[in-house]
């Protein structure tokens, strides 16, 4: 099970994390990633993390302003959120992946457990 959390109003040019904590004893087993939903929009993807923390990606319009990252003696992942722009508003969810031959993809079905989602709000 996932939990986000962390989301709320945030001036342009701000900053804020998004927390998501996952229940369980294998958290160190699945890749992460965040998706986003702006409203009236698809789900997209933002950022993934293997499942060790060794390498990240970021989809080009948050490159050099979000950071992903994870404690898996936490069992959480982050996403740190610098300058944020008003078009980073959205639901902003975690999901899961088992390991296996990719570490991360785009697409939804990649991914097997997903969080409820957090708000967030940028103010310009």
């Amino acid at each position: 099970q996932l939990q986000a959390s962390g989301g709320g109003l945030v001036q342009a040019g701000g900053s804020l994390r998004l927390s998501c904590a996952a229940s369980g004893r294998t958290f160190s087993s699945y890749n992460m990633a965040w998706f986003r939903q702006p409203p009236g929009k698809e789900r997209e993807f933002v950022a993934a993390i293997m499942w060790s923390g060794g390498s990240t990606y970021y989809v080009d319009s948050v490159k050099g302003r979000f950071t992903i990252s994870r404690n898996n003696a936490e069992n959480t992942v982050y996403l740190q959120m610098s300058i944020p722009k008003p078009e980073d508003a959205a639901v902003y969810y975690c999901a899961a992946a088992v390991k296996g031959l990719y570490w991360y993809r785009a697409s939804e079905e990649f991914y097997r457990y997903w969080g409820q989602g957090t708000q967030v709000t940028v103010s310009s």
